[in-house]
């Protein structure tokens, strides 16, 4: 790993980004805070590649909070090698999005049976940071089909339950609700 050392000005123009997100960012628990503070502050590579990581999951349409559980347990050095063997690969010639589009409608849309070894997409084995799309996708076709419900527990007392829920979760909602409803019964 390279020792780069970059101001807020050069680390926004190498990782694509503005200063305001990358404050977000270190807010948001997705990035590390600089080495030091203030206008003299100072990032590294480690911070380039974790920008560029991050860009690349949005890419599949994962929310921050998901993107920071992945990332959040990998070191700088495996976060530069996800970078790297990413734009490595060889991008697929039909890749903008009419022509995708265009090829769902005809059927002629070949997905591979398993993910190139390695791929920053890829499934569990190739990285614990990253599921393969169809998890994204069931993901997010399930936040399309969920909805919160409210339930009163007691006057100025509610909880928020996002359904739909397993079975098991199901039960203990309800056990929950029930002992909490019974806990501030007013006497």
């Amino acid at each position: 790993m390279t020792t780069d050392i970059y101001d807020i000005k050069a680390l926004c123009a190498e990782a694509g980004v503005t200063a305001r997100t990358v404050h977000f960012y270190i807010q948001q628990g997705l990035l590390p805070p600089a080495g030091s503070q203030g206008p003299g502050a100072r990032y590294n590579q480690g911070h380039i590649a974790r920008l560029k990581l991050i860009k690349l999951l949005q890419n599949e349409h994962l929310p921050l909070s998901e993107i920071r559980r992945r990332i959040e347990s990998l070191d700088d050095a495996k976060i530069q090698v996800l970078v790297k063997e990413h734009y490595s690969r060889k991008q697929p010639a039909n890749s903008s999005a009419v022509e995708y589009i265009r090829s769902v409608l005809t059927g002629t849309r070949h997905l591979p049976s398993s993910p190139p070894a390695g791929s920053l997409l890829g499934g569990r084995a190739a990285s614990p940071a990253i599921k393969d799309r169809n998890d994204a996708y069931s993901a997010h076709r399930l936040a399309e089909r969920s909805q919160w419900e409210r339930i009163t527990l007691a006057p100025d007392v509610e909880l928020h339950i996002r359904r739909p829920l397993s079975r098991s979760q199901n039960r203990k909602i309800e056990a929950l609700i029930q002992y909490a409803r019974e806990t501030l019964k007013e006497e």
